[in-house]
């Protein structure tokens, strides 16, 4: 019993010994812990210790939102435009036929003789784009567009060419703009020096036209378009809103412009044509029937005189509208405009002061032969003054800013080739031009001109660089 005891004794005894260790170390432990946390926070009063842990998680956080807003912000995927590019056409002409009293002075073949042959450029372009961030963007062209008949007049005077005095090419300024995309969805605005709305092409990735009539004829390296052959401005100086009513398909738009009517012309501040009145130009534009059907709506107005005691105010307005209708085997364009002149011209027999008004059609179609060679084919029809008094006398200065403008002159345009293009944008393109010539006058009249024409057989050449 006593031993029974004895051990029962021992083993509590023992029992109570471990537990009281246990204890012993796990305070320790507590008092350890206690000791870290009094000395990390030791600099911060009692009456803040209770504050000091949110005030600091707040701040972690702040620093974690404000690395993810900087993430965010960084576009990755876009890269900026630093675009060089140019393109360039020319010919090896053969005038087989001159016209004898040399009409048609908006022509490049204008005062160029009967069998005149040569090598010329007639366009070069070096153009630069500049994606200032993806908002801004800024354009630059350097144009040089000489004519056949480019010839010195003395020693200081160059004539119808963009040469030096020296008569060799030169470089000139045709755009200068910068571009705001989307002033509002959709809409971008445009300022400086640009293509107008009449025909001219905008880049893609804009909320601006790409399918007026020049881009959709598709051959400029062959011939302008008609209201460009007739001098309509092709750029100027100006601001211009360039919209689409649907942006995210864009099938509907528009353009608004308003230039100086001078182009790139630095002409005295004095002439009322360039800038004391301005030009007013708008688009409107669809695509139909699957993008297969295009039309375009154009129409300008310009003040270019002010009224005196012997001329009423000077101005003129076209109204333009032109079609195609795109499939894979063939394109077919129209493109049809009417332009008064208001008292452009000086009757002699009336004694008055006469409007002048402009018809104008072009027809033209275009399609594959093979996979490398196309075809196209063009007519156009050009009256200047429809209500020209035939038996009248008019004189020869006519009030117009046009230099080259005339109500005598009819024309019937003709071209028609083959486009062989054995990579893409290199271009070989033998064609003819052909441009008939028919006086609007009786031929009992003083200064009436017999029906003439211009022919002229050309190999065209056209490649682009850049883009």
């Amino acid at each position: 019993m006593k031993k029974m005891f004895t051990k029962l004794f021992c083993t509590a005894l023992l029992t109570g010994l471990t537990l009281t260790g246990l204890t012993v170390k796990a305070q320790t432990s507590s008092l350890n812990a206690d000791a870290a946390t009094v000395t990390s926070t030791s600099a911060i009063p009692a009456d803040t210790k209770a504050e000091a842990k949110p005030v600091i998680k707040a701040k972690e956080d702040a620093k974690t939102e404000a690395k993810s807003e900087t993430k965010a912000v960084e576009d990755t995927s876009w890269k900026p435009q630093r675009r060089l590019w140019g393109y360039a056409f020319g010919d090896e002409y053969y005038d087989a036929h001159a016209d004898k009293t040399n009409r048609g002075g908006e022509t490049q073949y204008n005062g160029v003789p009967t069998y005149r042959n040569a090598f010329q450029f007639r366009r070069m372009y070096l153009g630069y784009d500049y994606e200032i961030t993806k908002k801004f963007k800024a354009e630059v062209l350097l144009a040089s567009e000489p004519n056949a008949n480019t010839g010195v007049n003395g020693s200081t005077s160059i004539q119808n060419g963009d040469n030096l005095v020296d008569g060799k090419m030169a470089f000139w300024i045709k755009n200068f703009n910068l571009r705001v995309r989307d002033l509002w969805t959709g809409t971008d605005f445009v300022i400086g020096e640009m293509s107008t709305p009449g025909f001219a092409l905008n880049e893609p990735g804009t909320n601006g036209p790409v399918s007026l009539s020049e881009a959709t004829w598709a051959y400029r390296s062959i011939e302008k378009t008609i209201t460009d052959f007739h001098k309509n401005n092709s750029y100027d100086v100006g601001a211009a809103l360039q919209g689409t009513f649907d942006p995210s398909v864009k099938n509907f738009g528009y353009v608004f412009m308003v230039g100086n009517n001078s182009t790139a012309s630095l002409l005295s501040a004095a002439n009322a044509n360039t800038g004391f009145y301005k030009i007013f130009y708008g688009d409107l534009w669809g695509k139909f029937l699957n993008k297969k059907l295009y039309i375009d709506i154009y129409a300008d107005y310009a003040r270019t005189g002010p009224a005196t005691v012997v001329i009423p105010g000077q101005e003129h307005n076209m109204f333009k509208i032109f079609a195609s209708y795109q499939t894979k085997p063939i394109t077919l364009g129209v493109e049809a405009y009417t332009q008064t002149l208001a008292s452009a011209l000086n009757n002699s027999t009336t004694k008055a002061v006469e409007d002048a008004t402009v018809h104008g059609l072009s027809l033209w179609v275009r399609g594959p032969i093979t996979k490398t060679l196309n075809y196209f084919a063009r007519y156009d029809t050009y009256q200047p003054a429809t209500d020209f008094a035939s038996g009248d006398v008019y004189t020869t200065t006519f009030n117009t800013n046009y230099g080259n403008y005339t109500p005598f002159v009819q024309e019937q345009f003709y071209t028609a080739g083959l486009d062989y293009q054995p990579i893409k944008n290199v271009h070989f393109e033998p064609n003819f031009w052909l441009v008939n010539y028919k006086d609007n006058r009786d031929p009992s009249t003083t200064g009436y001109v017999a029906p003439d024409h211009t022919l002229v057989f050309r190999f065209t050449f056209f490649y682009t660089f850049g883009k």
